[in-house]
C-alpha cells in the first residue's frame, strides 16, 4: 500500500532533506523511524529537497508500506523515533499513481526576515535578518515584476540541476507585519538557491542600492554574478507543494505562521 505523509521540520540541526554519506539529514530520520513501524528499512520519496537550515511547514512524501499498520501507528508511533523538531502531522493512503514530487504541479515558499538593528534572539535560527531599514513599497514593485515564465538563471545556484532555468512563477509578493518582512513565492517549480538569492535581490532593492526595475534587467541578463549574493537560510520555509484536487490530500496548516506574527 502506497502512502503520503505531511511532515513538518527545523531544519536548523539538518544538514538538509537529502540523505546522505554520513547521516545527519531529514530524510535519514524520517526513514529511521519508519523503519522502526515497519519492522525492515522504508524508502521515501519527497516533494521537494531542503538545504541544509531549511524549514517545511509540511513537506510530502511518499512510501510503499511494506506492512500493514494503522494509521496512527504511521503518525504517533513515527512521531516517537524522530528526533526533536520533526514530526509527521498527517498520513494517508494514496494510489499507486501518485508521486509525491511528480504529482505536484506547482510548490510555495515563504521567507521570514526580521528587520531591526538588534540580531534575532527569541526567532534565531527561524528567521533571516537585515539591519538596516527596508523600502516596502520599493521590494513590493519589484515582487510585482516576478510572475510569468521566465528564465531564472540570475538566481540559480552553481551547483543546480534542474535541467531547464525556465519556470513558471505564479505568485511573489511581500508584506510588513511590525519589524518582520513576510515573502511569498509559488511557482511551476525551484531552482537551487533561487528565493533565497531572490531575496537577497529584494534586499538590495529595499535598502536602496538598486532600483525596482532591476529585477527585470536580472531576469534579461541571466547572469548570477550580476545578482545579490545568496541570502541565509534561516528564514526559509517549504510551504508544500500543489496537487490536484482528486489526491485528496491535506492542505498545509501554516496559518500559525500568520498568527505568530500578529
Amino acid at each position: 500500500m502506497r502512502l503520503a505523509l505531511g511532515v513538518e521540520y527545523f531544519g536548523s540541526p539538518f544538514r538538509g532533506w537529502q540523505s546522505q554519506a554520513g547521516g545527519g539529514t531529514v530524510q535519514d530520520a524520517l526513514e529511521a523511524a519508519l523503519a522502526k513501524i515497519a519492522g525492515q528499512p522504508v524508502a521515501t520519496l519527497c516533494a521537494g529537497r531542503t538545504d541544509a537550515g531549511v524549514h517545511a511547514i509540511q513537506q510530502v512524501v511518499h512510501f510503499d508500506a511494506p506492512v500493514e499498520r494503522p494509521l496512527s501507528a504511521w503518525v504517533r508511533g513515527v512521531n516517537t523515533h524522530l528526533p526533536d523538531g520533526v514530526a509527521v502531522r498527517w498520513a494517508q493512503p494514496v494510489s499507486d499513481e501518485f508521486h509525491a514530487r511528480f504529482s505536484a504541479h506547482g510548490r510555495r515558499y515563504r521567507y521570514l526576515l526580521l528587520n531591526r538593528p538588534q540580531r534575532p534572539g527569541l526567532w534565531q535560527g527561524r528567521v533571516g535578518w537585515f539591519h538596516l531599514p527596508l523600502d516596502l513599497a520599493a521590494m513590493q514593485d519589484a515582487c510585482a515584476r516576478l510572475p510569468g515564465e521566465h528564465d531564472f538563471s540570475a538566481f540559480r545556484a552553481a551547483q543546480c540541476q534542474a535541467k531547464s532555468p525556465v519556470k513558471l512563477m505564479t505568485a511573489a509578493s511581500v508584506r510588513q507585519c511590525g519589524a518582520m518582512f513576510v515573502f511569498d513565492f509559488a511557482a511551476s517549480a525551484f531552482l537551487h538557491h533561487m528565493v533565497r538569492n531572490l531575496v537577497g535581490s529584494l534586499v538590495y532593492i529595499g535598502k536602496g542600492v538598486q532600483p525596482p526595475g532591476w529585477i527585470d534587467e536580472l531576469l534579461q541578463m541571466r547572469d548570477r554574478k550580476l545578482a545579490a549574493p545568496t541570502f541565509s537560510p534561516d528564514g526559509l520555509y517549504f510551504r508544500g507543494p500543489v496537487y490536484e484536487p482528486h489526491w485528496g490530500l491535506p492542505e498545509p496548516a501554516d496559518d500559525f505562521l500568520d498568527g505568530m506574527l500578529t
